[in-house]
C-alpha cells in the first residue's frame, strides 16, 4: 500500500479541529502544537485504504479532509458499518488495547487525516503529563460511548429480530 504522507504542521485550524473534538477536549494550545507537531498527514486518494482489517494497529486518525466508510469483513464479504466526516476520529481503540485493527478504512473521497500514534502519546506523557491523563480519560469515554451506542443498536436488533418470531 501506497503511504502518501507529510509532516503536519501545527496551524490555527487544525487546532480548532483538534479542540471540536471530544478526545481532544480540555487540551490545552500548547499541548495540541506540540503534538500535531509530532504527527503526518495520511492522504488517501478515492478508493484507496488507510489501513485493512487484521493489520498490526499503533495510531488512530482524525480525518481533516474527505469522506470514509469503514467495513468488517465476515464470510469473505466486506459489510459497511460506518461513514466518517472531517473532524471525526477513527480506531483510537487502537492507542487502548493494543489489538490488530478491527475494520478497514476505505477513502470514498479525497481524504486525508492526521495519524497519531502511540509513540506520539508516549512523547507527550513524557512532556506534559497531565495533558496526556486528560486525553487518555477524553479518548476512553469517547470509546465507551460508541460501545454503549453500539450495545443499544444491538439490543434494538435482538428485540426486532424477537418481535418478528
Amino acid at each position: 500500500m501506497r503511504r502518501a504522507t507529510s509532516q503536519t504542521r501545527p496551524t490555527s485550524e487544525r487546532i480548532r479541529l483538534l479542540q471540536s473534538m471530544a478526545a481532544f477536549g480540555g487540551l490545552n494550545d500548547a499541548t495540541l502544537e506540540y503534538l500535531l507537531g509530532l504527527t503526518h498527514v495520511v492522504q488517501r486518494q478515492k478508493g484507496e485504504y488507510f489501513y485493512h482489517e487484521g493489520e498490526p494497529a499503533q495510531s488512530m486518525f482524525v480525518l481533516e479532509s474527505g469522506k470514509v466508510a469503514m467495513y468488517k469483513r465476515w464470510e469473505g464479504r466486506d459489510y459497511r458499518i460506518h461513514s466518517l466526516e472531517r473532524g471525526e476520529s477513527f480506531v483510537q481503540v487502537a492507542l487502548i488495547d493494543l489489538g490488530p485493527r478491527n475494520t478497514s478504512t476505505l477513502a470514498l473521497t479525497g481524504s486525508s487525516a492526521i495519524e497519531l500514534t502511540s509513540r506520539h502519546l508516549h512523547d507527550l506523557y513524557r512532556k506534559f503529563p497531565d495533558q496526556y491523563l486528560v486525553l487518555y480519560i477524553n479518548m476512553a469515554r469517547d470509546v465507551c460511548r460508541r460501545l454503549r451506542a453500539a450495545d443499544q443498536r444491538a439490543f434494538e436488533m435482538r428485540v426486532k429480530d424477537s418481535d418478528d418470531s
